[in-house]
């Protein structure tokens, strides 16, 4: 079997990433983004999605990070829609529960071809670090998008936000992995429409 692979270059006057990416890796994963809290989630949700990605990005941070965290988001959507191509096989549907300390979230995909986002997550802090935590909806609201998929994250419970957000990018990376996986059972696609 083939593996499913792509990379995206995208440059605009805030920003420039490339991005190459891996459906069928290991959960290698070299980030560098110039925001290492970003960083940190990207290579959790790589290594708990076994997807190998490669991602060199700079931008206007001297005037925020939202504008390359965006991009970000942007970049590795259109990579994950890329690699699917038709998205004969896969299983479509992936959802995750993940724990991390006192934190829990979750995360549920559908690979549908319409593009939705819900994110039912509160943190009380505003930052981590030096990282606005108002940037991960953001981040995943243009993942979401870019991919043409349905992606709904939420929070059972938690109060350490960083623990938080890694729960949430590791449970986001685990129904990923789920809803790419090839099935043997499947012809074509999983639907009724015949097409995704």
């Amino acid at each position: 079997m083939r593996k499913r692979a792509s990379k995206v270059h995208r440059k605009t006057t805030e920003t420039e990433v490339q991005l190459s990416l891996c459906l069928d890796g290991n959960g290698k994963a070299v980030v560098k983004t110039g925001i290492p809290f970003m960083d940190h989630m990207v290579t959790l949700f790589a290594k708990h999605g076994l997807f190998d990605l490669e991602i060199e990005a700079t931008g206007d941070l001297e005037v925020d990070d939202h504008h390359l965290v965006e991009d970000l988001g942007i970049c590795l959507g259109q990579s994950v829609k890329e690699a699917l191509g038709g998205k004969e096989g896969i299983s479509r549907y992936g959802h995750a529960v993940v724990p991390m300390d006192e934190a829990l979230a979750e995360a549920s995909v559908d690979l549908s071809g319409r593009p939705f986002f819900v994110y039912d997550v509160s943190c009380r802090a505003k930052k981590v670090k030096n990282f606005e935590i108002a940037l991960v909806p953001e981040f995943l609201r243009a993942f979401a998008f870019s991919a043409c998929m349905n992606l709904h994250v939420g929070l059972q419970y938690g109060a350490n936000s960083h623990h938080i957000l890694e729960a949430v990018f590791k449970a986001v990376g685990r129904a990923l992995a789920e809803a790419v996986r090839i099935d043997s059972r499947i012809k074509g696609v999983l639907s009724t429409k015949g097409r995704l």
